[in-house]
């Protein structure tokens, strides 16, 4: 007997799909702060880390790492696990 009705499915498929539509928005803010933040000087003035540009190291490499272990935190923490099979299939 499944305890979840279809209610309850849907609104934690809407919530589970907001925190999706956050993350990427955190992640699109992330990259657009550092690529355009500090990629915005010189090329002559930039700083480097690790050989690269330090604009593209913040926003495409830890930009990486961070949005890789915010993503398992938020699936390990906040989404939950939920039968897609039918209710009707289990008679």
């Amino acid at each position: 007997m499944n305890p979840l009705n279809k209610h309850d499915i849907n609104k934690i498929a809407n919530r589970e799909a907001l925190i999706g539509v956050g993350l990427a928005l955190f992640n699109f803010i992330w990259w657009f702060g550092f690529a355009y933040g500090l990629g915005s000087k010189d090329p002559s003035e930039y700083s480097f880390v690790f050989g690269l540009p330090a604009w593209f190291f913040y926003s495409c490499v830890a930009g990486f790492i961070v949005m890789a272990v915010l993503v398992i935190i938020v699936v390990k923490k906040f989404f939950v696990d939920v039968p897609i099979e039918d209710e009707e299939n289990h008679e």
